[in-house]
């Protein structure tokens, strides 16, 4: 039966809704809009401004970051307080789910093409079917996992971003002491985020007494700090940038290791977000997967996970796509 759905994807920067048709073969979708997320006062406005007028769905999903209880949602990062309830109410009575936001883009990896991924690592021998860890890094860290059941996959919440940094080497350990002086408790977002990008940055800066080049400077007045810094690493105009984007991809990679073993990840780990796709050619280039391999008598097991890059970024609007098409 064919039917419209309302599809969502709530971030600290922005809020990708789309409107879908679903009927008996592909989800189509009719048309979708990026909104700046402060911009809003609550997601309830930005859906009406979303349809200009009265909604006509039959159900609807959104991803949203942090933890869902009883269709509660206080989103980590984002100003709102999101019930499934209230949203429901808004879109005339039609069933809401509300979900975490790290399954949607999970259960949205699992329906990417291959033009729409990349891969890190091809695995050695891997199972048919298994459990699939899912990162992403982007304004925070978000982190779920997917667990394959017989004929198909669920998908596990977590909060895993705000687990404790555990630095690897003497230059993450100095890291480490430098970011508690600061904020106290670290944890891996604190590192691997686009603000934890601009504080390893800062790190290395006053580490290698690297004096910060005028024309970085102004640029990170004008631009994104992150972005700004991502770009002078892959360009390698920057020495400090260059080794701050290193250790971020290390970092990342262990800590990708650390969930893929969590929850035996023998299906694959996918890294999704805004951050790996624009620094993909760093992720390619070995530090990464040299995080992710450093595991001791682990390696093993590790060798036979695929590592892949969702590079379509409308992965987590389109899990929770598929999540509202199975409401109706």
């Amino acid at each position: 039966m064919a039917g419209w759905i309302l599809a969502g994807d709530v971030g600290g920067t922005k809020t990708h809704l789309g409107l879908y048709k679903a009927g008996t073969g592909p989800l189509e979708l009719i048309r979708d809009r990026i909104y700046p997320t402060s911009q809003f006062k609550s997601l309830e406005d930005a859906c009406t401004l979303f349809f200009e007028g009265k909604p006509e769905v039959d159900a609807a999903c959104v991803g949203v970051p942090g933890p869902i209880i009883d269709g509660n949602a206080h989103p980590t990062n984002v100003p709102w307080t999101i019930t499934s309830e209230g949203l429901a109410q808004s879109l005339g009575g039609v069933p809401v789910l509300l979900l975490n936001d790290l399954c949607a883009m999970a259960y949205g990896a699992i329906h990417l093409k291959p033009s729409e991924r990349t891969t890190l690592h091809e695995a050695t021998d891997p199972p048919e079917h298994g459990n699939i860890a899912v990162l992403a890094a982007g304004t925070g860290l978000g982190e779920a996992s997917l667990v394959w059941e017989e004929g198909g996959y669920y998908a596990v919440a977590s909060e895993g971003g705000h687990c404790d940094f555990a630095p690897r080497g003497e230059d993450q350990i100095e890291l480490l002491k430098f970011l508690e002086a600061e904020f106290g408790h670290v944890s891996f977002e604190r590192v691997l985020s686009g603000p934890g990008l601009e504080n390893i940055y800062r790190f290395v800066r006053k580490a290698s007494r690297l004096r910060e080049p005028s024309w970085l400077t102004e640029k990170m007045k004008t631009e994104d700090r992150a972005a700004a810094i991502s770009a002078a690493a892959l360009a390698g105009t920057d020495p400090a940038c260059a080794h701050a984007l290193t250790m971020f991809c290390e970092i990342y990679g262990a800590e990708a290791a650390n969930l893929a073993l969590k929850v035996l990840a023998m299906g694959g780990v996918y890294l999704g977000g805004g951050i790996a796709p624009k620094i993909l050619p760093m992720l390619q280039g070995g530090a990464f997967m040299k995080g992710f391999m450093a595991k001791g008598r682990l390696q093993a097991i590790l060798s036979r996970i695929e590592v892949r890059v969702a590079l379509e970024p409308a992965t987590a609007l389109f899990g929770a796509a598929h999540c509202a098409a199975s409401l109706r």
